[in-house]
Formats: structure tokens, C-alpha cells, sequence
């Protein structure tokens, strides 16, 4: 019975809804504005001239300039922090440190094998799901580097 009662009560509301944007398309078509006139088209100005089909001696708007760095430009850019057009050896392994700083369990500032071990035998752990010391192809995968997300639009 609520069913029923539902579904009338419904099938109401959408035939009121249906009603509603009905009306509200006739009002919007009868305030749209009038095609033009024969004679309001007529009274357009008259060009003197039209140009040639070859279109001799006329020049266009300039292009804009574009100043398009290239792939290494925009590397090294990204490297050159202090803008002096000048990488130095800092300036150059700054991106890497956060992940020797990862790798470097001691904190001695220098990398030993058995660090480096370490964290490859952990990567390697955590990639072998099922504990047999092999990895097959599905399990392989989860040892890629992790691409980074590309920025979104600076629109």
C-alpha cells in the first residue's frame, strides 16, 4: 500500500516538475529577441574594396613572441636556485638528499654497502607477497620507482 502511495506521490512531483520547466521554456522563447529585418540587414556599410585572392600587399598582425624554453632549460633552471646561470655541486645533488638521507641509517654522511643492502633487501621484502624468495612478474612491479604526479594546470 506505501508503495503505491509513494509512487503516485511521485509520478505528481515529476509531472509538476515537467509542467514547471515547460512554462519556463515558453517564457524564456517569447523574451528571445526578433530575427533582423530585410532592411535592417541592407543597411550594413559596403566595403570599397575587397582584397585579392592572392592577398598581395597586405600584412597581418605580428606574431606574439613566445619565449619556449627547452626540456634541458627548464632542468637547469630548476637546478640553478640562486638564478646566477651558474650550477654548483650543491646546487646539483640538493634534489637527491632527502633520499640519501633515507638510505643513510647512521647519520654519518656517508653510505655504506651494508646501508644500501639493507634497504634493497627491504625493498625486496616488501615486494615478495608470498615469502618464497622469488619474485614473479605481478610481484616485480611493486619494485618500479614511483613516478611522480605530474603539478596540475597553473592556469
Amino acid at each position: 500500500m506505501n508503495r503505491v502511495i509513494l509512487g503516485a506521490v511521485s509520478a505528481l512531483l515529476m509531472a509538476g516538475a515537467g509542467l514547471f520547466w515547460w512554462q519556463g521554456q515558453a517564457a524564456t522563447e517569447a523574451a528571445a529577441p526578433l530575427p533582423p529585418t530585410v532592411a535592417e540587414v541592407d543597411e550594413r556599410p559596403a566595403f570599397d574594396e575587397l582584397p585579392e585572392e592572392d592577398g598581395e600587399g597586405l600584412i597581418g598582425p605580428a606574431l606574439p613572441h613566445v619565449d619556449e624554453d627547452t626540456r634541458e632549460e627548464k632542468r637547469f633552471n630548476r637546478l640553478d636556485r640562486n638564478r646566477d646561470n651558474l650550477v654548483s655541486r650543491n646546487e646539483a645533488l640538493m634534489p637527491r638528499v632527502a633520499a640519501f638521507r633515507k638510505l643513510d641509517t647512521d647519520g654519518n654522511n656517508l653510505l655504506s654497502f651494508e646501508e644500501w643492502a639493507v634497504a634493497t633487501s627491504n625493498r625486496f621484502k616488501g615486494a615478495d607477497a608470498n615469502g618464497d624468495s622469488q619474485l614473479t612478474r605481478q610481484e616485480f612491479v611493486k619494485t618500479r620507482p614511483r613516478q611522480p604526479k605530474k603539478p596540475a594546470c597553473r592556469c
